[in-house]
């Protein structure tokens, strides 16, 4: 999953990144409501975990209120302290989703994620992205070219979902770093480019239409147009 964090305790906000890092996710975090309400309106996530006090203007639960009033209909986990009955009725009618109290057990927090996520995606029709016959079906994890299986690494598999849901456009190293590593910086390494390589390998090795393309000066492109 990719989530967004809204927590301006910066010990709380530690805890969940390096919690869900060693579960396999990605997150980004704002300590401010203002910055919360622009990386929620502006990037798409999996999940977000929302504080409801929060400082820079804007409480966790207006932001909430603001983003499905625009149609975002992200899944919400909020996390407060405000732990008495009437608070939580008012977290979940603002368009929360789930409600945990703080103090919390990170398990529990990741079960509830877990929960939110399995939801949305019942609730989602798109189930398998396809790039002419480039296959993959995103609950079973499993991809074909041509109707033969290609076996992924699980970095491979989230680059080339990444490559396939912005099919026919260009792509950026700094993109990829920023989507599929969660790298909001150039570690100078040739990460990406051996990444591609061994991707472009699996897809493309002994098929005449290539699908996966590098685009001078510019970065990728996974089409199937020539």
């Amino acid at each position: 999953m990719k989530l967004l964090i809204v927590e301006d305790n910066e010990r709380v906000a530690l805890f969940l990144k390096k919690g869900l890092s060693e579960s396999g996710h990605t997150s980004d975090h704002a300590d401010n409501g203002r910055d919360g309400m622009f990386l929620a309106a502006s990037e798409p996530y999996d999940a977000i975990i929302m504080d409801r006090m929060l400082p820079g203007g804007i409480d966790g639960l207006a932001i909430i209120e603001t983003l499905r009033a625009t149609g975002n209909k992200t899944p919400i986990l909020i996390l407060s302290a405000l732990s008495a009955v009437d608070d939580r009725i008012r977290g979940l009618k603002s368009g929360g989703d789930d409600y945990l109290v703080k103090p919390f057990a990170f398990g529990e927090l990741l079960a509830r994620l877990d929960a939110l996520l399995r939801r949305s995606q019942d609730g989602r029709s798109e189930t398998t992205l396809t790039v002419d016959d480039l296959s993959m079906d995103l609950l079973s994890h499993k991809v074909t070219r041509g109707g033969k299986a290609v076996a992924l690494q699980p970095r491979e598999f989230k680059l080339l979902e990444y490559l396939m849901r912005h099919a026919n456009q260009v792509v950026t190293r700094t993109m990829l770093l920023e989507n599929v590593w969660d790298y909001h910086f150039d570690p100078q390494t040739n990460v990406v480019d051996v990444h591609v390589s061994k991707l472009r390998q699996k897809i493309d090795a002994g098929v005449e239409r290539q699908l996966l393309r590098t685009i001078r000066n510019a970065g990728y492109m996974l089409s199937a147009d020539a």
